[in-house]
């Protein structure tokens, strides 16, 4: 996925909630939504299209194909505007609130006056929520913590938009002959799920070449600071992103000081301050004499204090330091490591790709297995028993052609009860089940916890996908007793999915953590729904890192015939 078709799909996500806001016909925001993940899956840039080349992506058409075309063209659209204008102020304030969506912005809105955050905090605080229709005190409490979350959160930007930003000015600096060596920074180089600002380190002897080709960058919207180290723009986009120059002598110590974070740094700058050194970003000095000890790689700066390498993804002062000064820093799962992917999507359910295009798109990345896991019919009632069991054949049919193993399964909702989609006789001719939560989200603790407990107890299950079923931005986690449901997930076997949908990130790093420390096995899958998003694994495999996961843990890490067993093996 381009950075273009994410803020076209961006543009077309916020038409359908104003859409909704202002009453609009359902069938009209469905197709906004539909149109929105079909552009951000598509493996083409939209700046490369025309009107007649969008028209052909499934679910946009002529006319939402014209709006593309004027936000590709203007960073707008003119009927999205009169839209923003019409609506009012209040309520467009409302629609960035996590788990409050469209219509019950509006009910507060107009039951109420809430008309901004603050009002909508103080209505929390006084509890005049849980008595409008269709509320509750549970519902109440769930919007409250989201709001919080929310609010911890601020303004930023999910992984996968500033990491093709941050790649995208990186190739434009790269060309630049003064440059030496660059590289992201900071919160997106430990792959956090959402970022603030994009960090981005070069080393250079010429800071001022530097300088000058990166504000000509295009995308570039406007300069905030430009000096002889540090420059920051403020792009097209509106994202803030930050380049710092340094010497290619002390390049390394700088790449540490930027990425760690501050608690990292902070316990770094302990330990040399005990051994009569000072650390920054120009290096480990030994203070009585002023001798750089270690600045040039982050190897030598890392060795000089008695550690390995540090992964950047570690860098978070939570126990990192401790394990590598004693030896036991783990060897933790790399993109490179994983094997396959246990969930994908195509046309038969919500996907825009073909079988075919799926197929080709994982044989072309050099994946030994993939499991095709369309949704089941509860969830999309177009999905009929006979298009399964023809999806089937044709997996079949291809699946005798090449070295790559293909494996039928189906993504089941696990409903309120904890009942499945299909019955259990069709369950049982799939090769990988994958269950996963996607509505009712509100439900009690216990109710939740038993909801999930009983589908990593059906015998079939061997997968539980997005657990906290959260949804980056919009709504927090379910709420459920998570070491009850840790502990059930490693007695009977059943994988937890690390989802590296870029809204999702699910298990995220501290859960990861917490199941790999409770002996649960992992999954890390892509959720793709679309060729192009297949390779976006390596941003589950970087959650996985986070959490501390190794190969050892992941079974998409595993070699096919060992992750035939595991799947075959009954679960209950």
């Amino acid at each position: 996925m381009t950075r273009t078709n994410g803020a076209a799909a961006q543009m077309l996500e916020e038409f359908a909630e104003l859409l909704a806001l202002s009453g609009g016909e359902p069938f009209k925001v469905r197709a906004y939504e539909r149109a929105a993940r079909a552009v951000e899956g598509w493996a083409t840039d939209v700046t490369e299209m025309d009107e007649r080349d969008l028209d052909a992506i499934p679910g946009v058409g002529t006319h939402l194909a014209a709006k593309i075309v004027e936000f590709v063209r203007t960073g707008t659209v003119e009927e999205l505007d009169e839209l923003r204008a019409v609506i009012p102020a209040g309520l467009r304030d409302l629609l960035d609130v996590p788990g409050l969506g469209p219509k019950r912005a509006r009910q507060v809105y107009e039951a109420l006056g809430v008309a901004s955050r603050a009002d909508l905090l103080d209505a929390l605080h006084r509890h005049r929520l849980r008595d409008l229709p269709g509320w509750g005190a549970r519902s109440e409490a769930a919007l409250a913590r989201s709001v919080e979350e929310a609010h911890r959160a601020g303004e930023r930007i999910r992984l996968d938009l500033a990491l093709a930003l941050a790649e995208e000015l990186l190739a434009g600096l790269r060309a630049e002959p003064a440059v030496e060596r660059c590289e992201y920074a900071g919160s997106l180089r430990r792959m956090a799920p959402t970022v603030g600002d994009v960090d981005l380190l070069a080393a250079s002897a010429d800071p001022d070449a530097v300088m000058a080709a990166f504000v000509g960058l295009p995308g570039v919207g406007r300069v905030l600071v430009r000096g002889e180290t540090k420059t920051s723009v403020v792009t097209t986009r509106g994202v803030q992103v930050d380049l710092r120059v340094v010497e290619p002598s002390v390049y390394g110590a700088a790449l540490v000081y930027f990425t760690g974070s501050r608690a990292h740094n902070i316990h770094l700058r302990e330990i040399a301050v005990r051994e009569g050194r000072s650390l920054s970003e120009y290096g480990l000095v030994e203070v009585a004499t002023g001798r750089v000890l270690a600045a040039r790689t982050e190897d030598d700066v890392y060795a000089a204090f008695g550690l390995p390498w540090i992964p950047p993804t570690l860098r978070e002062d939570l126990g990192e330091i401790e394990a590598g000064l004693a030896g036991t820093l783990p060897r933790v799962l790399r993109a490179a490591d994983l094997r396959g992917d246990l969930h994908t999507h195509t046309t038969l359910s919500d996907g825009v790709s073909s079988l075919e295009e799926m197929v080709a798109a994982a044989r072309a990345l050099g994946y030994r297995y993939l499991a095709v896991t369309d949704h089941g019919p509860r969830l999309f009632p177009g999905v009929t028993l006979e298009g399964v069991l023809d999806q089937r054949e044709r997996l079949r049919r291809l699946g005798a052609h090449g070295s790559m193993t293909l494996l039928h399964g189906t993504e089941v909702d696990v409903a309120p009860d904890g009942s499945l989609d299909w019955p259990d006789e069709v369950l049982a001719g799939f090769d990988v089940v994958v269950a996963g939560v996607h509505t009712a989200l509100r439900q009690s603790r216990e109710a939740m916890t038993a909801r999930i407990v009983r589908a990593l107890e059906h015998p079939a299950v061997g997968v539980l996908a997005h657990p906290s079923a959260r949804a980056l931005g919009r709504r927090g986690p379910v709420d459920a007793d998570w070491d009850e449901v840790l502990a059930v997930a490693a007695r009977t076997g059943t994988a937890l999915e690390v989802n590296a949908a870029p809204d999702r990130l699910d298990l995220d790093g501290p859960l990861v953590r917490r199941a790999v420390e409770a002996g649960c096995r992992l999954a890390v899958s892509s959720d793709a729904h679309a060729a192009s998003q297949l390779d976006r694994i390596r941003v589950g495999a970087a959650t996985a890192q986070r959490g501390w996961a190794r190969r050892e843990d992941v079974v998409t890490a595993w070699p096919v015939d060992r992750l035939r067993r595991f799947l075959a093996r009954p679960r209950g």
